[in-house]
């Protein structure tokens, strides 16, 4: 029964292989166009926001919706993704849901 867990469907690998080559060209497309533009004033001010955007679009129902632990760490990941990299605020995030639990 254990070797049934871990079997793949044809139909699944094909589904996840086109998933995967669908991303990459959407990515490879998207560094390709953006070498051939200049980018400045307000859309580099909205690309350099689209990252909290992202990562708050996320976190936020999530962590509604599990405690409020969780909504606690949420909440400093996202003050943390406003002035720092988004993997120092996931870092942040995830450092002080734990610490949260283990104070709890």
């Amino acid at each position: 029964m254990t070797g049934d867990i871990f079997a793949l469907d044809p139909t699944n690998l094909l589904a996840i292989i086109g998933m995967a080559l669908v991303t990459l060209v959407t990515r490879w497309a998207g560094y390709l166009l953006v070498g051939h533009v200049r980018i400045e004033g307000r859309v580099k001010g909205a690309l350099e926001a689209v990252p909290p955007a992202i990562l708050t679009a996320l976190v936020v129902p999530m962590s509604l919706a599990t405690g409020p632990l969780e909504t606690v760490a949420a909440a400093l990941t996202i003050l943390a993704a406003w002035r720092l990299p988004t993997l120092a605020a996931v870092v942040i995030g995830v450092g002080a849901l734990v610490l949260l639990r283990q104070i709890t």
